[in-house]
């Protein structure tokens, strides 16, 4: 039973690596197509959030809008992530990309203001990109044990 009980917590571990990986590069996508007042949110499962992390962002016009959220889709698709549901691409004022783990939020200034996500999720813990930055632990290779030598001009002769 114990071992069932270390396998899953190191799932649960890998998954929740994972997930900030791809958190990583959506807001990695968003911050090349120039994106702003980025911001990311770990909601608490405790407070009903039905997901782990919102990415949000502001974008200046409609094709800049539809440019991160196009963005976000192909950097997740080359790692063979694509969104459960799209909405409101078309009209780009509001383009949620959903993820199920997380996700992004892309708005026009008109609808980030209005809606103000931050404030209707304020007990979400607000996270710098840096702060999902994962390294992957390499495994360690066995440690070999070696024997010390010893000079031959310092050993001592073995009586006979």
């Amino acid at each position: 039973m114990a071992g069932r009980e270390t396998e899953w917590s190191v799932n649960l571990a890998t998954k929740k690596a994972d997930v900030k990986l791809q958190v990583n590069e959506a807001v990695a996508a968003c911050e090349e197509k120039k994106a702003e007042g980025l911001a990311v949110l770990e909601l608490d499962k405790a407070s009903g959030g039905f997901t782990d992390y919102f990415v949000i962002c502001t974008g200046s016009n409609p094709r800049q809008i539809q440019a991160i959220s196009d963005e976000v889709e192909q950097r997740l698709g080359k790692a063979g992530l694509r969104p459960t549901h799209v909405e409101g691409y078309r009209q780009a004022e509001w383009v949620l990309l959903d993820y199920v783990d997380f996700v992004v939020h892309v708005f026009s200034q008109k609808a980030r203001h209005f809606y103000n996500l931050e404030r209707l999720w304020k007990s979400a813990k607000q996270l710098a990109p840096s702060e999902l930055r994962v390294t992957r632990k390499r495994p360690r290779a066995k440690a070999t044990t070696r024997k010390k030598s010893t000079p031959r001009s310092h050993s001592r002769k073995r009586k006979a």
